[in-house]
């Protein structure tokens, strides 16, 4: 008897547990509408108890006898003239819905004002509570008739979102101006706008238990690697999480190596890029309530680059891209050099500058490696400083504090005038890095090489990179390695890395995202004078 109630408690528990872990908002399970409409406004009273934005009214329908409505949405999150002027006129304005020899049933009245009286576009049933109160706190109006076990569900969402403006974090001299909203609608349409064509597909997915966030998954079909974008579903079903409020969320919950300090997971505010980034064979993530957009997968060639580069010539493109590698190096390694060199390597510098910088460094308190910690960690602060204030006050703290600071470290004695100068081109250096995210892991990988070439000099330094190199080798973003077409090295690949090659020699797109239709552009469209149009001579 015992072993039978335990059994009985344990399977109530495990039912519990599973209504607790549905997706609704907050249900435990189907609940049917009732066909007496007191019962349900009831029910709706009950739920939406203490809630004062939800509006409720109950209507009278013209008819041969009236008939009871009922009418419920959310102050705010719907459009209102359209309630007013389409449903709530159409109701109780027009005429009658039936003969004056005929009865109204509520049935008939359900039927009809579904398809002759709302003129609203998106119009759907439901016959389960929860399903209603969901679909309301979505934003959309719900109107229940007496005698029908059944609502309608009018499409009428409109709220307050931010119009469409350029984007602050990827800003361009060349290129388009716009840049994607808090609204995933408004986003989906601007890069619906950028791509044509029905081979864009957009599946939509709903993610946590409370918020119920709306997430799209955006991918072009038939360039897009099939396993990639079957993965991308499979990471995001198994999400089990109370709310998504930010993409964020979902990058920490889909990464490959969670531990890992480099970004696995791109991210863009530029409509045009993830355009360009879809028809390349990218999958994205448009996640509501943010203008951040996942893509994936993504290597560390994809991290330097920007969408200018593919709006000005070739010339230009590769110019900048390597002054970008170079800027990378300098913002990772000048302040390790510059401790080791000055520590244990005195003899790499030309006597002159040895000198000098001797000269400067005399009679200073602090080792090398203590000064340049000393004026990073600074500099680190003023520029989170920057960021969280206003930002007419921010640039002035920034700006003002570095040169104050440094100004009055070097006249008190704590600093030499070399390790301000190196930090400073470090810091300059760093905002080169169009990825903010990859810009994020240079600063903070910059502390611990520091260390190491105050131990052991470029030996240190070289040990670290080493580390650094093996573990993006071992790093994969959605199957894709980290480091390719650089390793496993891809000769075609590498047209699009740290050079870019002419647009028209560029007729493939890359092998290892986009494999099952690689062709990009017709071949032999080199320009030239006089040059004559052969057509298109092959596929690639």
């Amino acid at each position: 008897m015992f072993n039978r109630a335990y059994r009985k408690i344990k399977k109530l528990l495990k039912q519990n547990k599973q209504a607790g872990s549905g997706d609704g908002a907050g249900s435990a399970g189907q609940q049917p509408l009732a066909a007496d409409l007191g019962r349900n406004i009831q029910e709706l009273r009950s739920i939406f108890e203490r809630c004062s934005d939800v509006v409720m009214r109950q209507l009278v329908i013209n008819g041969e006898p009236p008939v009871d409505a009922f009418l419920v949405y959310i102050d705010g999150m719907v459009d209102v003239h359209l309630i007013s002027d389409h449903v709530m006129r159409a109701l109780q304005m027009n005429p009658a819905l039936v003969p004056r020899n005929q009865r109204l049933t509520g049935p008939d009245a359900f039927s009809k004002i579904k398809d002759s009286f709302i003129g609203v576009v998106g119009i759907k049933t439901t016959s389960d509570m929860q399903q209603l109160v969901r679909q309301v706190v979505y934003g959309d109006a719900g109107l229940l008739i007496d005698g029908v076990a059944a609502a309608m569900v009018i499409n009428a969402r409109q709220w307050e979102s931010r119009t469409v403006e350029e984007s602050n974090t990827e800003p361009v001299v060349r290129g388009p101006r716009d840049g994607f909203t808090e609204k995933l609608r408004t986003n989906t349409t601007l890069v619906r706008r950028r791509i044509k064509s029905h081979r864009l597909k957009m599946e939509n997915y709903k993610i946590g238990q409370l918020t119920q966030t709306d997430v799209v998954v955006a991918y072009i079909d038939g360039i897009a690697n099939d396993k990639v974008v079957e993965e991308v579903r499979r990471r995001l079903k198994r999400i089990k999480i109370d709310g998504i409020l930010e993409s964020g969320y979902i990058e920490e919950l889909i990464e490959d190596q969670p531990y890992s300090i480099f970004p696995q997971v791109n991210v863009t505010e530029r409509p045009d890029k993830l355009a360009a980034n879809l028809l390349e064979g990218y999958v994205a993530i448009m996640v509501d309530n943010t203008p951040v957009t996942l893509i994936v997968p993504v290597t560390v060639p994809f991290l330097l680059q920007s969408s200018e580069d593919y709006y000005n010539r070739y010339l230009y493109a590769i110019f900048v891209r390597m002054l970008r590698f170079l800027a990378l190096n300098i913002a990772l390694l000048l302040p390790s050099l510059y401790i080791a060199i000055t520590t244990y390597h005195q003899e790499m510098l030309p006597t002159l500058l040895f000198i000098s910088i001797a000269s400067q460094r005399e009679g200073m308190p602090f080792p090398a490696f203590v000064e340049a910690l000393f004026m990073e960690t600074v500099f680190e602060i003023l520029r989170e400083a920057g960021i969280r204030l206003p930002r007419q006050i921010g640039q002035a703290v920034s700006i003002v504090g570095a040169l104050v600071i440094g100004d009055a470290a070097v006249k008190a004695g704590l600093v030499s005038p070399a390790i301000v100068m190196v930090v400073a081109l470090t810091a300059i250096a760093s905002f080169t890095i169009p990825n903010y995210s990859a810009s994020f892991s240079i600063r903070i990988l910059r502390f611990p090489i520091m260390v190491l070439a105050a131990i052991l000099g470029l030996f240190g330094i070289m040990t670290a990179l080493m580390v650094i190199l093996y573990h993006l080798c071992s790093l994969r973003s959605f199957g894709v390695p980290y480091l390719s077409p650089l390793a496993p090295i891809n000769f075609h690949d590498m047209q699009d890395t740290i050079i870019r090659m002419p647009r028209w020699s560029m007729f493939q797109r890359p092998q290892l995202v986009a494999y099952k239709d690689p062709r990009r552009m017709s071949r032999g469209q080199k320009p030239g004078p006089g040059r004559q149009d052969k057509g298109d001579r092959g596929d690639a």
